[in-house]
């Protein structure tokens, strides 16, 4: 099942840079494994925004709770989930 979901971060403007920097590289490290699983399909910025759209692989709509709730700015996020279904349209 693919999955759109816009991610926007809001990090406590008060947390210490050290703790930020050190959050968003464990970030960066596990959303990559979940892309080199063919979980996490693609990913794109919003321009002008601390935000990203992204496209999911899961099973099921608890695997991708999982996924994301596990995500170390999770706390920090508003998260939209849109399904997707295949279009008749589409050639792919």
């Amino acid at each position: 099942m693919l999955f759109l979901v816009r991610m926007d971060v809001n990090i406590p403007t008060d947390m210490p840079e050290e703790k930020a920097a050190e959050i968003k590289a464990v970030e960066k490290a596990y959303s990559q494994k979940l892309q080199h699983e063919g979980k996490w399909v693609s990913i794109w910025r919003v321009v002008g925004e601390y935000a990203n759209y992204s496209v999911f692989n899961a099973q099921s709509n608890d695997e991708l709770h999982e996924m994301i709730s596990n995500l170390p700015l999770f706390p920090y996020m508003d998260i939209e989930v849109i399904p997707l279904a295949k279009h008749p349209s589409d050639i792919h």
